[in-house]
Parts: structure tokens; C-alpha cells; sequence
């Protein structure tokens, strides 16, 4: 039925997501066989008991270092691409992207502030910071938006969180110079990253990426009514506002849950919802679940790409996305302007 999320593309989303999940488990400096990691995961389910045969270190490196890398790059992967496609249902436009309100300039400050105000911190202090941040700033465009008036209200929210980024990013800037020392620590949170993750970190982040997700995915259809116009929908009972904020406030949570432990990793919220318009249409209610999972594993071919290339040394994922982004981004602008023109 139109509209729905038929059994196919779900099963090759997940089959995708599967294969470069076992990908990342695989890839290492440490070289761990398929068939050994495959036995200890299922080691650790309850009620099963199967040995691998890895050491001690094996599995430390398994366990400790690999598979929290692997669902931090699936976490922040699928936030970024469902709260792109959240943002392009909200403002009707394909080039809407996760940052549009403020959210990764606030989360950029908020992370500036804790590395050069606490050099001491552990490491857990820059994740929290830079999620605050990026929530005050989507609530400063928010604000900024209402304030300006009534009319174009995704227009106005757009302009602000252009505004509110604008001004934060000077607020970094003027901090980085005050603490020059500091420059490649904070560059390096800025290149974006999931290198560091860990268990912590993952159940930081964990409760308001579900929190998120649901909200989202819920939303699907309502966001499929408000396609067909403002007027369409109040006549159908739904009221475009609330949904539109709603909606706002969920993607805008997804995206501080990802940026606040990854860094700043941009693209990935155009190119994977497009590509899933592309391959499976445009209803609401396949293109966020799909762009969940194929995000994911957008992420997780971007992190294997960005820990392979130039091993034993790592490229920034956020320059990973970039190179696949950018000329992206031109074909999507170039696509959308031939549909303006006809």
C-alpha cells in the first residue's frame, strides 16, 4: 500500500546495517576473526555459553574498544539522517540539514567553553556541555523565530537559527583565540569523531535518543498530512503548529544527543533521507525509518573509511562526510532548482 513501509526495502536497510556492523567489529589494527567475534557476542547472551578463544586482551579490545565505536557511529549516524528528514518534512524543503537552528554552533561553544575552562576533565564534561549547547541554542532561533513575527513562520525559524549560528560561532571563535593553546584539542571535537566512545557515553546518550526516535517516528504520518498543506490539514482537525514544533524539538534533541558525543559530522541528514526519497518515495512514514537505519550505516562506512585509509592514522570523520556530501549537496541543489524552473 502506498505510503507504508513495505518488507523489502526495511529488510535490505537492515541486512546493510547488519553488514557494516560486523564490518566495523572486523577492522582493527587488532586483527580478531569473524568467526571468534561472532562466538563471543554470542558468549554474552544470557543462557548461551560459547567459547571463542579470545584472550583477555581480545576481548578487551572487543568489548571495550570496537563495539561501543560501532553503535556510537549507528547512534549518532541514525539521529543526524532521522532528524534531517524531521527538519526537511517540518520546512518542506530538501536541503534542510540537522544544524539548520543553531544546534551544532551551540553544541561547538558549549564544548569550546568546557575544554578551555576545564582542563582537568575527564573526558565526560565536553559530551555534556556540548548536548546543553546545542540545546540552548536551537531554543535561542526558536525564540528569535516567534519574536519576529507571524507570517512565514519555517522561513523566519530558518533566518534565526542562520542569525543564532552566526553569533555563536563568533562567540567560539572569540574563546578559541583566547586559549590558542588549545586550538587542535577543540579542532580536533570540531572534525568530528567517534573514536572515543565508550559505554558511558553511549548511556549518556541512549535515553534521549529513544525519547527522540519515538516522537519521530510516530510522526511519520501526520508529517505526510502536513505535505499537502497547512489549510488540507486544520481541515482534517490537525493543527500544523503543534505538529511543526513537536517535530522541531524532537529533531532538534536528536541532533544534540549525536553532536554531543561525536562532534560536528555534517551531510549525513541530506544525503541518506534523499537517497531513501529516491529509492523508496517520499511518504514520512518510510523515509524516517529508513533514513534511521540507512543513516546508521552510512556512518559506519564513513568511520571504517575514515580508520582504513590512511591507517594507522585516522581521518576526521566529519572530512569523510564531507567529501560524499559536498558534491552531493550540489547534485540535490541543482535537482531542486530544475523542479523550481518546471
Amino acid at each position: 500500500m502506498r505510503g507504508r513501509l513495505r518488507a523489502l526495502p526495511l529488510a535490505v536497510a537492515l541486512v546493510l546495517l547488519a553488514a557494516t556492523l560486523l564490518a566495523g567489529l572486523v577492522v582493527g589494527a587488532a586483527g580478531l576473526p569473524v568467526s571468534g567475534i561472532l562466538e563471543a557476542l554470542a558468549d554474552r547472551i544470557p543462557f548461551v555459553h560459547v567459547d571463542s578463544g579470545f584472550s583477555v586482551v581480545d576481548e578487551n579490545v572487543l568489548f571495550q574498544l570496537r563495539v561501543p565505536r560501532v553503535l556510537m557511529a549507528a547512534l549518532v549516524g541514525g539521529m543526524l539522517s532521522m532528524a534531517g528528514a524531521g527538519y526537511q518534512g517540518v520546512f518542506r524543503n530538501p536541503l534542510a540539514d540537522p544544524y539548520l537552528l543553531g544546534a551544532a554552533a551551540g553544541a561547538g561553544v558549549g564544548a569550546t567553553l568546557v575544554i578551555v575552562l576545564v582542563p582537568g576533565d575527564p573526558g565526560y564534561g565536553v559530551p555534556l556541555a556540548a548536548f546543553a549547547g546545542a540545546i540552548l541554542g536551537v531554543a535561542m532561533a526558536y525564540a528569535l523565530g516567534s519574536a519576529a513575527g507571524r507570517g512565514n513562520r519555517a522561513a523566519t525559524l530558518v533566518l534565526a537559527g542562520v542569525a543564532v549560528s552566526s553569533f555563536l560561532s563568533a562567540v567560539q571563535t572569540f574563546v578559541q583565540q583566547v586559549k590558542a593553546e588549545e586550538l587542535q584539542r577543540i579542532y580536533s571535537w570540531i572534525l568530528g569523531g567517534v573514536g572515543s566512545a565508550d559505554w558511558h557515553q553511549l548511556a549518556l546518550v541512549a535515553p534521549y535518543s529513544l525519547v527522540s526516535t519515538v516522537v519521530l517516528l510516530a510522526h511519520g504520518r501526520l508529517l505526510d498530512v502536513l505535505s499537502v498543506g497547512d489549510e488540507e490539514a486544520a481541515s482534517l482537525g490537525l493543527s500544523a503548529a503543534r505538529v511543526r514544533l513537536t517535530v522541531l524539538l524532537a529533531a532538534s534533541l536528536a541532533t544534540a544527543s549525536a553532536v554531543a558525543v561525536s562532534g560536528l559530522i555534517g551531510f549525513v541528514g541530506i544525503v541518506v533521507p534523499h537517497a531513501v526519497r529516491r529509492l523508496a518515495g517520499g511518504s514520512y512514514r518510510v523515509v524516517l525509518p529508513l533514513s534511521l537505519l540507512g543513516g546508521a550505516a552510512f556512518l559506519e562506512l564513513a568511520d571504517l573509511v575514515a580508520r582504513t585509509v590512511i591507517a594507522p592514522g585516522e581521518l576526521p570523520l566529519g572530512v569523510v562526510t564531507a567529501f560524499v556530501g559536498g558534491p552531493f549537496f550540489v547534485a540535490v541543489l541543482r535537482a531542486s532548482r530544475r523542479q523550481v524552473e518546471t
